[in-house]
């Protein structure tokens, strides 16, 4: 990894337990699932329209710039050359923190110096009952 390195992963509590991380994000509880709405149920972020029901979560926006706001803080500190991870989870890890994932890439790519990569531990697994 190089120095201004940042990687996202997000996941499902529902698959397994957290990855290890600088900044975990846990979006199970105060972010409504677009799993609910069965026309989303079975999409994944990878799916315009799963990213446009989470970034249209009243919060969502607020937490994507915050989280991109914490990540720069943590370059900026004296160990600033070290990699910084973010850990971003949901239940099944489909929608909520792939998308926000996603989300959060795009905003830190913007302008910054930073190698931004992403990688999305469950999207691909099966949807979760609940």
């Amino acid at each position: 990894m190089h120095s201004h390195d940042v990687r996202i992963i997000s996941f499902g509590y529902l698959h397994g337990p957290a990855p290890e991380a600088t900044i975990t994000l846990d979006l199970r509880t105060h972010f409504r699932d677009p799993h609910v709405d069965p026309a989303l149920k079975n999409l994944t972020a990878r799916d315009e329209a799963v990213r446009r029901a989470v970034r249209a979560t009243e919060g969502i926006p607020a937490l994507t710039e915050a989280a991109a706001d914490m990540v720069e803080a943590y370059l900026n500190g004296p160990a600033g050359e070290h990699p910084v991870t973010v850990a971003i989870g949901c239940a099944g890890g489909r929608h909520r923190a792939a998308s926000v994932a996603l989300d959060l890439a795009h905003e830190l790519d913007n302008g910054r110096s930073l190698v931004v990569t992403v990688l999305h531990r469950d999207i691909l697994l099966d949807v979760v009952d609940r």
